[in-house]
């Protein structure tokens, strides 16, 4: 039986259709929060710190600390809205119950960017890490990627438990090794001499001083907004927790707690790593500027050369948490929208043993591969490789600042339309917080924009926009199924599902 809202059609599925797309209850607190930070834990090894050539170490910390206010806004709003709408959907739920299906349709692009790309950026770091320890020629790194994929969706696709033991195993080692290395490092460092030895020379880029003892902001406050899209590295993905609503043995319980625990085990382990790493002496913010492997050479730095290879499998363990991590989220976002009819449905089917949506998963892993080989080949190995990290890199956190918009309007526009959802958890900072997110989100945009790579990576989001938007104009809109969260959206805008129409389908 069909039913229309607005400029959409749905149809009512039967009870088989769910049943073909069951998933499975598992994840407690911990789980949960391993989740999220297994996700984000890679920024703290490589990519932040880039930063540093353009704010100095003051502006570094300066715009880690206005990056992780965004967090705390978005985070907070999204631990209160989780529990309220406990869907797989999770962004995309939360813009359909707030503006429509047109609005959780845009908003799931973004996050179906974010998802698509991210693992495909993350793994060629990976890629790079192997092949120095392993001293194998960059000519074969499509194999690598292929590997690390296979390996992944394997321990995604077979069983919910093992995929949260696996993503609870190595996020904690992650830690671990950055606790080790703070450790390491505290004896080790020589702040003024190290941290502070970026000037500025009479081109406006950073010079390194020998002696050190430079200022904590080289740039001036210029430099603190510039360096923001950097350390947005340091908290990226935390969003994708309540992808995992649908698998949480009770989201009104744990997923607030899950999503606090988690930014503030981010926030601590950001400041210590901006603070520690260029501290350590014979590194430096100078050269951590444009290093690959920071964690890396501050190991080296301390313990010298002999056990690189040892130390570089050490330094993997973030990528690779961080890596299977968002393969998981990739799958469930694929999953929400596919389920409700967005995409095509097929993509939505799960295990019939497992239960795991691996259709979505492969899917997901495809498409980014796909995209990584188109530059790899168009351009060239030599040049398409150093291309693939800048251009998926711009295209990933372009999508993620858009959904991180989007979520917090959806959460003013919740606060202020529909004050009678129950939320188990209320925003302790409320309207204001969203509204913070949203201000340093578009001034992050901005400075993004400043970037010539980065209208490389917009171009293709805007491609890739473009062609979903007209699927869903032309077919998707007609075909979107009664799902758990639209139901939730269209009992809570007020309609029901339409006169005369079966009762609704449960939540699985």
């Amino acid at each position: 039986m069909s039913t229309s809202e607005g400029s959409v059609s749905y149809k009512k599925a039967d009870a088989s259709y769910f049943e073909q797309r069951h998933l499975s209850r598992y994840a407690g607190i911990w789980s949960l929060w391993a989740l999220g930070v297994g996700a984000v834990i890679s920024g703290h090894f490589s990519g932040w710190n880039f930063g540093f050539a353009t704010g100095g170490w003051g502006g570094m910390l300066a715009a880690g600390a206005i990056i992780a206010v965004m967090y705390l806004g978005l985070t907070f709003s999204i631990a209160e809205m989780s529990p309220a709408l406990p869907h797989t959907g999770a962004a995309y739920s939360f813009a359909r119950t707030a503006m429509g299906p047109w609005g959780g349709f845009i908003t799931g692009l973004c996050e179906n960017v974010e998802y698509v790309i991210t693992p495909a950026v993350i793994v060629t770091f990976i890629t790079a890490y192997v092949n120095s320890i392993l001293g194998l020629d960059a000519a074969y790194s499509p194999i690598v990627w292929i590997v690390f994929y296979a390996i992944f969706l394997g321990l995604n696709v077979f069983g919910l438990e093992l995929s949260f033991k696996v993503t609870l195993v190595v996020t904690v080692l992650s830690l671990a090794v950055l606790v080790f290395f703070w450790a390491s490092a505290i004896p080790n460092m020589d702040f003024s001499r190290w941290a502070l030895n970026i000037g500025v020379g009479p081109d406006g880029a950073a010079i390194e001083l020998p002696e050190g003892g430079g200022e904590w902001f080289p740039f001036g406050f210029s430099g603190v907004l510039a360096t923001l899209p950097f350390a947005v590295w340091l908290f990226l993905a935390i969003e994708q927790l309540p992808l995992a609503a649908e698998e949480s043995v009770d989201p009104k319980r744990d997923m607030p707690k899950g999503i606090i625990l988690g930014i503030s085990t981010l926030i601590l382990s950001a400041f210590m790593i901006v603070l520690l790493n260029p501290a350590v002496a014979g590194v430096g913010a100078f050269h951590l500027g444009s290093s690959l492997e920071p964690l890396l050479d501050g190991f080296r730095a301390v313990y010298g050369d002999g056990g690189v290879v040892l130390l570089g499998i050490v330094a993997l363990t973030g990528l690779i948490a961080s890596f299977h991590t968002i393969l998981y989220a990739q799958g469930r976002q694929v999953y929400s929208l596919s389920r409700a009819g967005y995409f095509p449905t097929a993509l939505s089917l799960t295990h019939a043993k497992y239960k795991t949506p691996h259709v979505a998963m492969v899917t997901g892993s495809i498409a980014g591969l796909l995209v990584m080989m188109v530059i790899w080949f168009a351009l060239g190995a030599a040049e398409g490789g150093a291309a693939i990290g800048s251009v998926l890199l711009n295209m990933a956190v372009f999508g993620a600042m858009f959904s991180y918009i989007m979520q917090a309007i959806s959460f003013i526009m919740l606060r202020i339309n529909q004050p009678d959802i129950e939320r188990p958890y209320k925003s302790p900072l409320g309207i204001p917080g969203a509204v913070l997110t949203i201000v340093i989100a578009v001034v992050t945009l901005y400075y993004q924009v400043q970037d010539p790579n980065f209208s490389k990576g917009v171009l293709w989001v805007a491609v890739w926009f473009a062609v979903a938007i007209a699927y869903f104009a032309i077919i998707g809109r007609h075909k979107l199924i009664l799902s758990p969260e639209e139901e939730f959206a269209i009992a809570h805008a007020g309609g029901g599902v339409g006169p005369g129409s079966e009762e609704p389908a449960p939540a699985e």
